[in-house]
């Protein structure tokens, strides 16, 4: 048995039972505890798991990560991602960019753009780009979410509907096997889905460690996106979705 599979069976017993002990998996696996250790540490990194004392249970599919946190996690992958999506944007264009920490490294990326008119609800991205002259930033209204800068409310989603731009830039919590997008605020998934509706191409980027992530609330569907940007192959049931729906995968 490979890692990668018993990484996957251990995601299965613990989605199945809620928590499994360090000593369940050495004795369902017959391996070491310093290697029931790693997997699990491993599974905690990219999210899937939570650990705890002797043992891991299931990721919260409420509560989000910490910003902070979430700044610097697969910072490496996010940077890639972000240089070659970057790449597709021409100067002169309109765009949305919804809240996140891989839509804050794009927004990084793009300060060697020309002419750019952004529309955003996340703080960070408007002071990140409105450092440029040349750049247009609007900043939509509504209520601010302090622990990461992102404006959310009815009030935001009814500002994003009053503009059409040529991309919508989004982010997303979790990406489950149906191809559904996840996150974990109502608020936030409201202003994302009218950044779709009101966007003539939309641009979903998203490492690997969102693939199978848990997360309560539904966004939409892989289906929505017309390009796809990530840093490892989906599992084969996306790519399918992917295919049937022409959306275009970018693998960095």
């Amino acid at each position: 048995m490979t890692q990668q599979q018993r990484q996957a069976l251990i995601l299965e017993m613990i989605k199945k039972s809620g928590f499994v002990s360090i000593d369940e998996l050495v004795e369902h696996f017959k391996v070491t505890p310093q290697t029931v250790r790693r997997d699990l540490n491993q599974l905690a990194k990219v999210q899937k798991i939570s650990r705890h004392h002797g043992g891991a249970g299931i990721e919260s599919s409420t509560v989000n990560t910490d910003y902070q946190t979430r700044k610097i996690m697969d910072l490496q992958a996010k940077e890639k991602i972000a240089a070659e999506l970057v790449r597709m944007i021409p100067n002169g264009a309109s765009l949305f960019i919804n809240i996140g920490t891989t839509t804050e490294t794009i927004a990084r990326a793009l300060l060697a753009h020309k002419s750019l008119q952004i529309v955003t609800n996340n703080l960070n991205v408007a002071s990140i780009l409105g450092a440029k002259e040349d750049f247009s930033v609007v900043i939509a209204g509504g209520e601010v979410r302090h622990r990461d800068g992102g404006v959310i409310g009815e009030t935001t989603e009814d500002f994003i509907k009053n503009f059409r731009m040529d991309f919508g830039i989004i982010g997303i919590s979790g990406i489950d096997i149906e191809g559904s997008l996840l996150d974990f605020d109502y608020r936030e998934v409201r202003v994302a889905q009218a950044i779709i509706a009101n966007s003539r191409q939309v641009i979903l980027a998203a490492d690997h460690s969102k693939f199978g992530r848990n997360a309560m609330v539904r966004l939409g569907n892989i289906n929505q996106a017309d390009h796809f940007f990530t840093d490892a192959p989906p599992p084969d049931e996306i790519q399918k979705i992917l295919s049937d729906h022409n959306v275009t995968l970018h693998l960095v």
